[in-house]
């Protein structure tokens, strides 16, 4: 069972890994398979057992603590302003959505879609991905101003990697609800820092 104090960091984290596997995608085209398996699993734990549960092991959220760490640590080079740019949409895209229930209604059924699919294909997939992407298109991408996506554009054309990072943003946004709804706020950010970067830190040991 996870420290309390880790595990009330923990979906933060995955908003984190989730902007950070974009930037990934979008420069490089191409992420860490662990890490991205783990975010876009996380999107298809509806009912899960705890917080944990959402992630798989705490090693697959890696990415994230050390994103988490990277954002708020007093060092200013290690600060990425893309990925601030990108966590900062991801969260203000889950309040445009909590307030619209016909929305969330939506999204609850194209999931258990999504989980009907894996009784007939693996989660890897490109159908999965593209199914994931087009929830993000139709129910979440209206909700507000589209998020600009930085990065090679030869990569960011390729219909592939469009799905991924939709995808990914997805599960950004399925971390973000997790985050609210333990208790987090976007102002924590900025008035707990110290005690997000100790649990980072102690994430980061147990993950190391």
């Amino acid at each position: 069972m996870l420290d309390p104090k880790i595990e009330k960091h923990l979906a933060l984290a995955g908003v984190c890994q989730a902007a950070a596997l974009v930037q990934q995608l979008a420069r490089k085209g191409n992420v860490d398979k662990d890490a991205y398996e783990a975010s876009l699993s996380s999107i298809l734990v509806t009912d899960p057992e705890s917080p944990q549960h959402v992630f798989g092991k705490l090693d697959n959220l890696k990415i994230g603590y050390r994103t988490l760490f990277s954002q708020l640590s007093d060092k200013t080079a290690k600060k990425d302003t893309e990925i601030t740019r990108y966590i900062a949409s991801l969260l203000g895209l889950e309040r445009k959505l909590a307030k619209k229930p016909d929305a969330l209604n939506k999204l609850a059924e194209r999931i258990s879609h999504v989980q009907r699919q894996l009784a007939h294909v693996e989660f890897d997939n490109v159908q999965i991905v593209s199914s994931l992407a087009s929830i993000y298109s139709d129910i979440i991408s209206p909700l507000a101003p589209r998020i600009q996506v930085a990065g090679n554009q030869d990569l960011l054309s390729q219909p592939i990697n469009q799905h991924r990072v939709r995808a990914l943003l997805l599960a950004g946004l399925r971390s973000a609800v997790m985050w609210r709804q333990m208790g987090g706020r976007r102002r924590q950010i900025l008035f707990s820092r110290k005690q997000i970067l100790e649990s980072a830190t102690q994430a980061l040991r147990l993950i190391n």
